[in-house]
């Protein structure tokens, strides 16, 4: 089962030990989803603030 969360800083935590992170650009709202060994997490964010926080992830990022 996937787990929103709401913290950035946790999310960028959670990066240390996921797999990839996945960027989903829609038009009013990124969606990052870290994809860790037994679930998947996932952030929404503003596109400005995005960009920051994808500066902080620690793992690969794919765009999709």
């Amino acid at each position: 089962m996937p787990s929103e969360i709401f913290d950035i800083d946790k999310f960028v935590e959670i990066s240390e030990r996921a797999d990839y992170c996945a960027v989903k650009r829609l038009k009013d709202v990124v969606k990052l989803k870290l994809r860790t060994a037994k679930r998947l997490y996932t952030l929404k964010v503003e596109p400005l603030k995005a960009e920051e926080v994808i500066k902080k992830l620690r793992c690969e990022i794919r765009e999709i």
